[in-house]
């Protein structure tokens, strides 16, 4: 399938929900989504806390994507200094399955899946914002899959408080499920917390190519990596709009540089941001606080893309 032919048969909820009135001043106004012709990122969101629940956690994080794009509808210029933004389609948000059930959570999974693979085949690099961080594992696994990706080593560079290797349906699941169903050999975990991470799944972990990283590993050559951000990672001062808020997290300075650089690297093979909770967030800027730097951390990664060469 060629760029500019991404079918609406995709299982997403139609033409995404954009505030009115954005001003042809922002970024968000260069957002295509009638078409991907000339585009280079196509956007999903992945609009389902199923797995939340499932695991006990917050609901909320369903409303994330809409959150997103309105933080994202007041935020930056569309004509920078020094660079360009790569264009943006937006597909929309999926359709997640009805029912609060383990088989509605893999009928969701299958959608994203088959989401993702439009988007790969359009010619478009992916980017999905949730969204429970479950829905990692269908989007990456389509990313894996996918021929573009071809026999590369598979390698998986997530920021998070939690290991997520449950091997139980969940939020918790999506790293374990990766490992085991799409051979992924290596997990570099940045911002892990050890008060939330039992010792028998750091056990599980570390006998499968984890490991406890400060920041990401240098390329090697021959991985295709996917990178996942877990809103959860940050220091619950700063994004409190999360699914499970982390009293000790990181700090927006630290993780900057480091998802530019994977902006920037061709290893990079996709890019989701998750567990944003609108409900549970600080209201005072439009798309809440954390819906903000979820908006930032999508453009930082776009900054470090527009590095790459075509």
């Amino acid at each position: 399938m060629s760029a500019g032919t991404l079918p609406r048969a995709i299982p997403c909820t139609g033409a995404p929900r954009w505030p009115e009135g954005i001003s042809p001043g922002r970024f968000a106004s260069t957002i295509r989504t009638d078409t991907p012709n000339d585009c280079r990122i196509g956007l999903l969101g992945l609009a389902d806390d199923v797995g939340v629940r499932l695991n006990a956690g917050r609901p909320g994080a369903a409303g994330g994507p809409v959150a997103f794009r309105a933080a994202l509808a007041r935020y930056a210029t569309a004509e920078p200094h020094g660079f360009r933004w790569p264009r943006v389609f937006d597909g929309g948000n999926i359709e997640p399955a009805e029912g609060d059930t383990e088989s509605a959570l893999q009928e969701t999974h299958r959608r994203v899946g088959i989401a993702t693979t439009a988007i790969l085949d359009a010619g478009l690099f992916p980017v999905a914002v949730g969204g429970g961080h479950d829905l990692t594992y269908p989007f990456a696994k389509a990313v894996f899959e996918h021929s573009a990706t071809g026999s590369a080593r598979r390698e998986v560079v997530y920021f998070d408080a939690h290991l997520d290797v449950r091997e139980g349906a969940g939020s918790g699941m999506a790293f374990r499920r990766l490992v085991e169903d799409c051979g992924v050999s290596r997990l570099h975990l940045i911002g892990a917390d050890p008060f939330a991470n039992s010792a028998e799944h750091v056990a599980w972990f570390m006998a499968h190519g984890g490991g406890f990283v400060e920041r990401p590993p240098q390329t090697e050559d021959g991985a295709a990596r996917v990178v996942s951000f877990d809103l959860d990672c940050l220091d619950g001062a700063v994004a409190p709009g999360v699914s499970a808020i982390n009293p000790a997290g990181l700090s927006m300075m630290q993780i900057e540089p480091m998802v530019r650089s994977l902006g920037a690297s061709p290893s990079v093979r996709s890019f989701d941001i998750m567990e944003l909770c609108p409900p549970h967030d600080d209201q005072s800027a439009v798309g809440g606080r954390t819906g903000r730097i979820a908006a930032r951390l999508f453009l930082t990664f776009l900054r470090g893309f527009s590095e790459r060469t075509q």
